[in-house]
């Protein structure tokens, strides 16, 4: 036991990734046993110091097998192909990892007696949804596969919940925010870079797009606090991520990292036009049903201990477009150096 709650057992997979850092962390702080996953294909990409912390499971979420979920009361599955740009790289690729084996795992699981499985979700499965406030219920209209992929999890985890297994899914919105493997690819983090390193907050779309926003920190403490919930509060249940007021256009967003780094200006990429990607979301369901979690951040907040960061660790343009912080030019680095099979699995040494 610990201050009253008890201990769970976790498996945490993508610990290695942005929000996995974190999460490891809070898990650790909470008094929780965790058993960590990654395939360590971002090992290497931090700004500032390299997290040191050995995981325990080396290992591609595709080669998970039963005795990996020995021991365990439940899993809390972030692992998989990270956001639209490097799911459209390979779209059947990105539903073999994304969709079929986060089944397959889940399938382990239960079968392993895991009783909880906490899902990584994303409100981009609202997609193209227009100015309309969405909750749980609404329709789903996903434009980019990757969205797609976590549709068809939440569909096919749902149907093996029983009295034994109960599936959660974290519809997180779009994660900003300092942390160990920052990432430099969404979309508040990429906006103070640019404005950082040259000046110019550069909107890459029309400015118009809705974008429901979590810090990182606040995304992790979701997972704790369903892991911690009443099965009956969170049994088969899907929750949208964040808090109602961090619903923000784009152009609005730019407005403030402008004003947090002196002499940034707003500036239009060529070509930027509508963004189909453009929803707004309530947060309504997670902050009654599951009173542990309490988001802490602000954006206006997490904009200013970013750009701190940022000073602190010396970010260069470099930092911003290459492997360092960007997924997707991490992966094709690793694809020509011929480290990376086409299936994104690490080759074997000769």
């Amino acid at each position: 036991m610990n201050r009253g709650r008890p201990t769970v057992r976790v498996l945490l997979t993508g610990a290695d990734g942005y929000v996995g850092r974190v999460l490891w962390r809070q898990l650790r702080e909470r008094g929780h046993t965790v058993r960590t996953l990654d395939s360590g294909l971002f090992r290497g990409c931090a700004l500032g110091p390299e997290p040191t912390e050995p995981l325990d499971l080396p290992l591609d979420v595709r080669a998970v097998e039963r005795g990996h979920l020995e021991s365990v009361d439940a899993v809390l599955h972030l692992a998989g192909i990270s956001n639209d740009p490097l799911g459209d790289l390979d779209p059947a690729l990105t539903f073999a990892i994304n969709h079929e084996a986060s089944v397959r795992l889940a399938r382990l699981a239960k079968e392993a007696g895991v009783m909880r499985f906490v899902f990584a979700s994303s409100c981009s499965a609202y997609g193209a949804a227009g100015d309309a406030i969405l909750d749980e219920t609404a329709p789903f209209n996903p434009v980019t596969a990757y969205a797609e992929s976590k549709i068809r999890v939440e569909r096919d985890l749902a149907a093996l919940a029983d009295e034994r297994f109960s599936p959660v899914f974290l519809r997180s919105a779009t994660a900003y925010g300092w942390a160990p493997r920052l990432r430099g690819d969404l979309v508040v983090n990429n906006l103070l870079g640019w404005a950082f390193t040259t000046g110019k907050v550069l909107i890459k779309s029309d400015g118009t797009p809705w974008r429901p926003l979590v810090h990182v920190e606040d995304m992790a403490a979701a997972f704790v606090a369903v892991l911690e919930a009443p099965r009956e509060a969170v049994h088969g249940e899907a929750f949208n991520v964040g808090r109602d007021r961090d619903n923000w256009r784009v152009r609005d967003l730019a407005e403030m990292v402008a004003a947090a780094v002196p002499g940034a200006r707003i500036a239009w990429a060529p070509g930027g036009g509508p963004d189909k990607r453009n929803y707004r979301v309530s947060f309504a369901k997670i902050r009654e049903r599951v009173p542990g979690f309490r988001p802490r951040w602000t954006v206006e907040e997490g904009i200013r201990d970013l750009a701190a960061a940022y000073e602190r660790h010396g970010l260069t343009l470099a930092d911003l477009e290459g492997g360092r912080l960007i997924r997707l030019a991490r992966i094709k680095e690793l694809l020509a150096q011929g480290r990376l099979g086409a299936d994104l699995a690490w080759k074997k040494a000769a």
